[in-house]
């Protein structure tokens, strides 16, 4: 088992940053592909950005691409997501993921095993 546990959100005015951090506890957290995913109210959950076991590989869904990166440390059992250039269309909460196996398809929610809470972000125009 994973445990996932998401800080970092907040509200932001359009053009601000934010970092979200997921911490994970239980099974060695090396051992598993992360990912960001968010849902927007009345939106389908959607991709945002994934990240290897060493974090040598990552991969970005198109509108947050050049805005966002995904990281992880290892040693402290976090990946992170850092949001630059925030949009309004940004809101939503964002749900931390962990898969047990390498992952063939990123991008997908169905190949993630466990799931954090969730944390608001919030974008003011």
């Amino acid at each position: 088992q994973v445990q996932l546990v998401e800080s970092g959100g907040g509200l932001v005015q359009a053009g601000g940053s934010l970092r979200l951090s997921c911490a994970a506890s239980g099974r060695t957290f090396s051992r598993n592909p992360m990912g960001w995913f968010r849902q927007a109210p009345g939106e389908e959950r959607e991709f945002v950005a994934a990240i290897s076991l060493s974090g040598g590989s990552t991969d970005y869904a198109d509108p947050v691409k050049g805005r966002f990166t995904i990281s992880r440390d290892n040693a402290k059992n976090t990946v992170y997501l850092q949001m630059y250039s925030l949009k309004p269309e940004d809101t939503a909460v964002y749900y931390c993921a962990a898969a047990k196996f390498p992952v063939r398809n990123s991008w997908l929610a169905r190949e993630y095993d466990y799931w954090g809470q969730g944390t608001q972000v919030t974008v003011s125009s």
